[in-house]
């Protein structure tokens, strides 16, 4: 799932049959020297420009603050102006909004990838904010807007102890018919320039849904840093990136994202152990992640066991789809609507229903067709359409499920179902190596799908550990030492005769 909470407090959204707003956008020549192509967000709000740092973006905590219209724009020319009435927005149409004085801002998305972001990416191009008081969106003038400014591009900077690590992936390669990357930041212990003949286990972390290896190492990079230097267990931890252009590839074996898990283990891993002084036996091979990546890192570990020593997996997207948040999908549920009519809760904070999951998917179509959290799980699980795209499991108007399409995501994606079915082949490679912590108050009631996993491990006798952290939720899981619990926990793995 998504691990920022950002991304799932922005608002719903709807399609209206007219929009009489207009908006005149004009690429500023200094700004390219070519036409430049994207999706265009437009913003507006009645907020003081206080609350938003340089670029506006759909508010996170009050649904209806900033309204967003987007619209696909190809080959706009430098100094040249187009006029587009956006055919999707949220909460609703423009010219819906009641008169006042408002504050608009145009972002392009170039790389079309904020639908994954959930904000401006380097390279993006946007506007400056233009102001209109007194402003009646129903009745009012086009709006004109200028790109003239980009967002930079952050280069990633090598440390003495954190690495930019990328190697060219023959398999993906072959799949896609184009190079492939496979990418990490690779951070170093304290002692590893001091020890040059000490091996350390390698710890390899999955950053959630919207993340990725450069951002996930900035934040998490210094707080393990600092821990091992004040006594934790000294490991190599490979933050790896699971962003690609269809959302998160999740490191599974896909029809549509391609053989991610074959590259990552057959591929990745021999080629870091050549140049990390990694033990580069399973046992010090371990898994972790986050989300999304949870569930990647539980991927992982079942289809691959003989890799890695075991799975360190915290708050999993749904290992069991009888429970895709609140979803029975083997049951073939409606996927916005529950059987009283009502539309089933996708994110839910402190006690209060947030968003339903129809305003989320309807914010994803708004915001752009690249790389939603829904669109992710498609692009995962679902097999390849006759268009060439990944096969929807439901359908985006109504909510129907595709039966079908759940029997392909249940085959080799149910996690708690391919292990009832692949127990007597899994179960002597697997024993003991599961490990899963969720909040009973998840914010996306994964602490419910994990309790049917949880059932079905015992039942297999597979020595797993979930554990529930009493009234935590998605975002606030680690707080309280998980990090270096887990960490001790993994090295004992790797080291088991020492303390």
């Amino acid at each position: 799932m998504i691990l920022r909470l950002c991304v799932f407090l922005l608002i719903a959204v709807s399609a209206p049959a007219q929009d009489l707003m207009r908006f005149q956008i004009t690429l500023a020549p200094e700004l390219s020297d070519k036409p430049v192509s994207g999706r265009l967000l437009v913003f507006m709000t009645q907020r003081a420009s206080s609350e938003y740092g340089e670029l506006l973006e759909p508010d996170m905590l009050e649904p209806g603050k900033v309204w967003t219209e987007g619209i696909e724009v190809h080959d706009l020319a430098p100094g040249k102006t187009i006029e587009v009435t956006p055919k999707m927005a949220f909460p609703k149409s423009f010219a819906q909004a009641p008169a006042g004085d408002y504050k608009f801002m145009a972002v392009l998305d170039a790389n079309h990838n904020y639908t994954y972001k959930m904000r401006a990416d380097g390279g993006d191009l946007y506007s400056e904010r233009v102001r209109k008081n007194g402003f009646d969106p129903a009745r009012a003038e086009p709006v004109a807007l200028t790109l003239s400014k980009r967002v930079p591009v952050k280069a990633f900077a090598d440390t003495e102890t954190q690495k930019a690590v990328s190697m060219k992936s023959a398999a993906l390669s072959r799949f896609w018919g184009r190079a492939m990357d496979v990418e990490a930041v690779v951070l170093l212990p304290p002692s590893y320039a001091k020890r040059p003949q000490r091996r350390y286990p390698a710890v390899y972390v999955i950053h959630g849904y919207g993340g990725d290896h450069v951002s996930t190492a900035g934040y998490l990079g210094p707080t393990i840093s600092k821990a091992m230097a004040g006594g934790s267990p000294e490991m190599i931890y490979v933050f790896l990136n699971g962003e690609c252009s269809l959302g998160h590839h999740e490191f599974a074996d896909s029809v549509n994202d391609g053989p991610w898990g074959e590259a990552l283990t057959r591929e990745f891993i021999p080629y870091l152990e050549k140049k990390f002084r990694m033990d580069g036996v399973p046992r010090g091979r371990l898994l972790t992640g986050h989300s999304s990546g949870g569930w990647s890192s539980l991927w992982l570990e079942i289809n691959y066991p003989e890799v890695f020593g075991g799975t360190w997996s915290t708050s999993p997207d749904p290992e069991d789809f009888r429970n895709f948040t609140n979803i029975d999908l083997l049951r073939g549920d409606n996927f916005y609507y529950d059987t009283g009519g009502n539309e089933r809760n996708l994110m839910r904070f402190h006690g209060k229903n947030i968003m339903s999951m129809k305003e989320y998917v309807q914010l994803e179509r708004v915001l752009g067709d690249y790389g939603g959290q829904i669109q992710s799980f498609d692009s995962v699980f679902s097999p390849r359409g006759e268009d060439g795209r990944p096969m929807p499991v439901f359908d985006r108007d109504t909510g129907r499920v595709d039966p079908e399409v759940v029997k392909a995501w249940e085959e080799r994606y149910d996690l708690d179902a391919y292990l009832r079915k692949n127990w007597k082949r899994l179960g002597p490679k697997l024993k003991g190596k599961i490990h899963v912590w969720v909040g009973t108050a998840d914010n996306f009631h994964l602490d419910d799908s994990a309790r049917l996993l949880e059932r079905t491990l015992k039942e297999l006798g597979a020595g797993a550990n979930v554990t529930y952290i009493e009234g935590r939720d998605h975002f606030d899981l680690y707080r309280g030492g998980l990090t270096e619990k887990m960490a001790k926990e993994m090295y004992a793995v790797a080291r088991p005769s020492k303390p």
